[in-house]
């Protein structure tokens, strides 16, 4: 049985925050610039001494912003682009409580490595093993089904492969979606199978070349700008399976990033960063676990988002999980180095972590029905 590990607020009552002054406030002069000295957000559940023994615990957070402070004393975490002159920005660049601020950067007990000064395959390697790894991913997302909220950041690997796609569209389809991040890649390729069984002119299973197959990604991106849109095409009938048909079936919001090398792109890839941007951070800050396949790019973006925590409605603190999947041992440890103790990282081909994972769930939801 899956459990959360157990959050350990500061001690208030120790001298360092009895002692504490209270945070440091100083206006924005101008838009978009903070003040000199202004204290940036990390991944870690950070605390502001706001009134004599009150400290507050942000809320909602992002690494890499700074904190305003609201007429009615809200603590809000901003991205410098967001700054209007007059904002009241924290300030102080240490963290143990001298300047008011607290980053709580052990907050959770049971989640840190504890063992020998010297021990063996401690760094993530191709021969590194995973089955506890599995195990513990399929306990997490069936907890999260009912309890969190799962947010997926896709690269076009996973729609690749006839059965990995065949298997995602499954997890959409039995709750384990609640989001869903990628690029125009992401959905031209898995509409390209939808239209012709292809992936880059490559069949999906037998991955035999067709015939003129390069063509088949721009004639898919074609054939979806003129008739409109996603859901216009399945609701003609011209696209009937797939991640991209089981998301928009089952109403999962699909966030659609543009990049400089698209083809196209896709009616619905937003081509405004910025927008794209905030779109995502939508989703990242309902989310309580992220995994992040085979998409190194969209996978540094979303874990710059999301912070290693959440406050639920009801005042509990709970870690946000984030997984990265990748064959590339550079990619997963770009990830896993992002100072989060929840960010965890498994090194496979994406394809057969897919087809794996769905397995494993069916198997848990087998053994939950005989129980």
């Amino acid at each position: 049985m899956f459990r959360l590990p157990q959050y350990s607020p500061p001690d208030f009552s120790d001298p360092r925050f009895a002692q504490a002054p209270l945070v440091t406030f100083r206006e924005v002069r101008k838009a978009g610039v903070a003040p000199e000295g202004y204290h940036a957000t990390s991944v870690f559940p950070e605390y502001f001494h706001v009134a004599p023994g009150r400290w507050e615990i942000l809320r909602e957070s992002r690494m890499d912003c700074v904190v305003v402070q609201r007429p009615d004393g809200r603590l809000d975490v901003v991205e410098f682009r967001r700054l209007q002159p007059g904002d009241r920005v924290a300030v102080g660049r240490r963290e143990n409580a001298e300047e008011g601020i607290f980053v709580h950067a052990e907050a959770f007990q049971g989640m840190s490595g504890t063992g020998d000064k010297f021990a063996f395959r401690t760094r993530l390697t191709r021969e590194t093993s995973f089955s506890i790894d599995y195990d513990e991913f399929y306990d997490l997302l069936v907890h999260e089904r009912n309890h969190g909220t799962i947010v997926w950041v896709l690269g076009p690997a996973v729609v690749f492969d006839q059965d990995a796609r065949s298997a995602f569209s499954s997890l959409i389809r039995r709750g384990y979606v609640h989001a869903l991040l990628a690029g125009n890649a992401l959905a031209t390729h898995d509409l390209e199978g939808a239209l012709f069984g292809t992936a880059l002119g490559q069949e999906i299973y037998s991955k035999r070349s067709a015939p003129l197959g390069h063509y088949h990604h721009l004639d898919a991106i074609n054939r979806l700008r003129e008739l409109g849109s996603i859901e216009e095409a399945m609701q003609r009938g011209v696209v009937t399976d797939g991640v991209m048909h089981a998301a928009v079936t089952q109403g999962i919001p699909v966030v659609l990033a543009g990049s400089i090398r698209d083809d196209g792109p896709l009616p619905g890839v937003i081509a405004d960063v910025y927008e794209a941007q905030d779109r995502m951070r939508d989703q990242v800050r309902r989310a309580t676990t992220v995994v992040a396949l085979a998409t190194q790019l969209h996978a540094i973006a979303t874990g710059n988002m999301a912070p290693s925590y959440r406050v639920l409605d009801d005042g509990t603190v709970r870690p946000v999980y984030f997984y990265s999947v990748d064959m590339s041992e550079f990619a997963v440890q770009k990830l896993a180095n992002r100072g989060s103790l929840t960010a965890r990282s498994i090194l496979t081909n994406v394809q057969d972590f897919m087809v794996t994972v769905e397995r494993g769930l069916r198997r848990r939801e087998t053994n939950e029905e005989i129980a």
